[in-house]
């Protein structure tokens, strides 16, 4: 059992993997790799910060909050995580107004928000910027963290 909710705690994820199945040299070769991407972020960062809301459900709208690996991720890209509730809490439109997001992110997952749910919040906060991201980017952790730096870059450069 796992309970990840940083880039630190998926580390020693795959630290205990690599144990577990004798694959150590491999699952070290795979964290410094990840380690060294996100290195390559973190000296790509730009001094400008966003204040960021991410959604991961609609109906209700639910957002990732403090305390997630998703958080962390974001955090690491430079965004600052609007929401301060721990875990996965649900947000009225109301609330959104009150956080008063300058981005805001729809994830492609669990919920998969669509064009027509960036027009939707668009015209609820016309003041944010709204995209859509892939939620694997966010929110996978393992190997799958080989590509998320880049994808970050990606996703600021859209910003920026």
């Amino acid at each position: 059992m796992s309970d990840i909710d940083d880039l630190t705690t998926a580390v020693q994820m795959m630290r205990g993997i690599g144990d577990i199945s004798q694959k150590q040299h491999e699952a070290e070769k795979l964290i410094e790799d990840i380690e060294n991407e996100f290195e390559k972020l973190v000296q790509k960062q730009s001094v400008k910060s966003l204040k960021t809301l991410y959604l991961i459900w609609k109906d209700p709208y639910m957002a990732a909050g403090a305390s997630t690996f998703i958080s962390d991720v974001m955090e690491r890209a430079g965004f600052v995580n609007a929401v301060e509730m721990e875990r996965y809490p649900e947000l009225s439109e109301m609330e959104f107004r009150r956080l008063s997001p300058e981005l805001i992110l729809l994830s492609s997952e669990p919920y998969p928000f669509k064009e027509k749910h960036m027009q939707e919040l668009q015209t609820m906060l016309p003041e944010a910027k709204v995209l859509l991201v892939d939620g694997e980017m966010f929110s996978w952790y393992g190997s799958r963290l080989l590509k998320t730096a880049e994808y970050l870059l990606k996703v600021k450069a859209v910003l920026w």
